[in-house]
C-alpha cells in the first residue's frame, strides 16, 4: 500500500471535518459542474465517470441532479463511505475501486465525462505515472467526451514554496474545528501533513501525511494534447467560481 493510498484510507472517516457543511458543499460542487458540462454542450443525460470520488462529494452532487454517475477511487474505506452518503441522500451511484492510472483494467466502457477534482492528478509523484494517469483517463472518454480536473495554483505556489497553508476555523467558540496543513518541500516534490483540531468538550487532535508533486497547468496541457485531446481549456477561481484552477480537455 503506497502512501496516498494510506493517507485516504487513514483519512476516510474525517474527510467530511474539512468542510464547514460538507453536504452544502457537495450540492454546491455539483451545481458548479453541471454549468461548466452545460457550457460543453453536455445535459444530465451524460454518462460521468468520477475517478477520484473520495467520499462522493462531487459524484453525489452530480447524481442528485439526474447524471448517470460512476465513482471509483484506490481507497477502498472512501468508497464505503461514499456509498454511505450516497444511500442516506437517496442517489443512486455505481462505484468501484481502481487506480486512475490503470482505468481500462475495471472499466471497458467508455464515458462522456471524466472527473478529477480536488488536486487529485498531483498525487502523481513522477513525470511516468502522470503521463499514464493522463493517458488512462483520455482512455475512458468516448470521442467528443470531455475531461475536467482541478489542481493547487502551483504555478504561483512554486515561486514561493510556501511551508503551510492557511487554517480553516468553522464552528463557534464552545464547539471550534481548526484543519491546516503544513508542506515540506523536497524540489518540486512536498510532504503534506494534515491537521485536524478539534476543540469541543473533549480536545481531539489527528495528523495525517501524504506526497503529492506540483504540476504545472503547461505540463498537464502538453500532456493532455499528446493523449489525444485538441482542445484544452484552463478556467481560474474567479472565472469557474471554484476554489482551484479547473482544466476542461475534449477528445
Amino acid at each position: 500500500m503506497n502512501i496516498v493510498q494510506t493517507f485516504y484510507d487513514s483519512l476516510a472517516g474525517e474527510y467530511d471535518k474539512l468542510f464547514a457543511d460538507w453536504a452544502s458543499s457537495s450540492r454546491e460542487q455539483g451545481l458548479l459542474l453541471d454549468r461548466l458540462f452545460a457550457g460543453k454542450g453536455f445535459d444530465h443525460s451524460a454518462r460521468v465517470l468520477d475517478c477520484a470520488c473520495g467520499i462522493g462529494t462531487q459524484a453525489i452532487g452530480l447524481a442528485a441532479l439526474g447524471y448517470d454517475v460512476t465513482g471509483s477511487d484506490i481507497s477502498r474505506p472512501e468508497l464505503e463511505q461514499a456509498a454511505e452518503r450516497a444511500a442516506r441522500q437517496g442517489v443512486s451511484l455505481c462505484l468501484a475501486q481502481a487506480d486512475f492510472r490503470a482505468l481500462e483494467e475495471i472499466f471497458p466502457q467508455s464515458f462522456d465525462i471524466v472527473i478529477a477534482m480536488d488536486n487529485a492528478l498531483p498525487h502523481m509523484l513522477s513525470d511516468e505515472d502522470l503521463d499514464r494517469a493522463v493517458g488512462s483517463i483520455v482512455g475512458r472518454l468516448r470521442p467528443g467526451g470531455i475531461f475536467a480536473a482541478s489542481i493547487r495554483d502551483y504555478d504561483s505556489l512554486l515561486a514561493d514554496r510556501p511551508p503551510y497553508s492557511p487554517p480553516y476555523i468553522h464552528g463557534s467558540a464552545a464547539d471550534r474545528r481548526v484543519s491546516f496543513q503544513t508542506w515540506d518541500w523536497h524540489g518540486d516534490n512536498y510532504v503534506l501533513t494534515q491537521y485536524i483540531i478539534d476543540d469541543g468538550a473533549v480536545l481531539g487532535v489527528s495528523k495525517y501525511v501524504c506526497e503529492y508533486r506540483a504540476t504545472r497547468r503547461n505540463e498537464l496541457t502538453r500532456l493532455l494534447r499528446d493523449h489525444g485531446c485538441g482542445e484544452v481549456d484552463w478556467l481560474m477561481p474567479p472565472d469557474s467560481g471554484f476554489y482551484q484552477p479547473i482544466v476542461i480537455a475534449r477528445r
